[in-house]
């Protein structure tokens, strides 16, 4: 695993040289979900710090030990958040990507201020439209961002997309990178093991990658 790390880093690399960017603007995010504490620890010994998960119950299981043997640890929250996970979401995770509707926006604000502790934000757009799909979708994004920033006074720091697996990923992300810039914002969290290449090339500040570092999952 700690070899795979490697390959999807001089792969980044390589991208960036390619897209005529600078590596430093771009974070790897080594996607952990569904995989054991035994599992990350090697990717965790080759130095790397940011990891993603889905679930706040399955990183509650996981993570806090880890924090315990290593320092400086990123957790980001990629999945769905729940409202009635919220309190422990804010304890646990330094980045939420998946912001996108009033209740969840409202319970984020609720728990940061009684906890003091700020935890980094990006809207979940869903670019596709896909019914299925969790996401704000792009008509209402720039009202729910105004109604972020204006109304609750939260810190949003960017947006993030997953694409339609049946179509290209290059044309959500553009459009993603469109709409950060259109709102001001900074981070794209677009990008998986795929496509991160072509994410990397369209703008993207952080990469969700997983099975290419850890292997194949097992749903079964």
């Amino acid at each position: 695993m700690s070899s795979n790390l490697a390959i999807v880093k001089k792969q980044m690399r390589a991208a960036c040289k390619e897209a005529g960017r600078n590596p430093d603007e771009i974070d790897l995010i080594a996607v952990s979900k569904m995989f054991a504490v035994e599992q990350i620890l090697p990717v965790l010994q080759a130095g790397q710090k940011r990891f993603g998960e889905n679930r706040v119950q399955e990183a509650q299981r996981k993570w806090p030990q880890l924090r315990e043997q290593y320092d400086n640890i990123e957790l980001h929250l990629i999945g769905p958040l729940q409202s009635n996970k919220t309190k422990e979401a804010v304890e646990l995770f330094d980045v939420i990507h998946t912001v996108d509707r009033e209740k969840i926006a409202r319970a984020l604000k609720k728990e940061m201020d009684s906890q003091g502790r700020e935890v980094e934000l990006l809207i979940q757009v869903n670019t596709g439209e896909e019914p299925q799909k969790a996401g704000i979708a792009p008509l209402q994004l720039a009202d729910f961002v105004s109604f972020c920033r204006d109304e609750l006074q939260l810190k949003i720091a960017g947006l993030m997309c997953i694409p339609p697996v049946d179509e290209e990923p290059a044309l959500h992300f553009a459009l993603l990178k469109k709409y950060a810039d259109e709102l001001g914002l900074e981070k794209l969290s677009m990008g998986m093991s795929a496509d991160f290449e072509t994410a990397v090339a369209l703008g993207a500040t952080y990469v969700r990658v997983g099975s290419a570092i850890f292997g194949a999952r097992d749903y079964r």
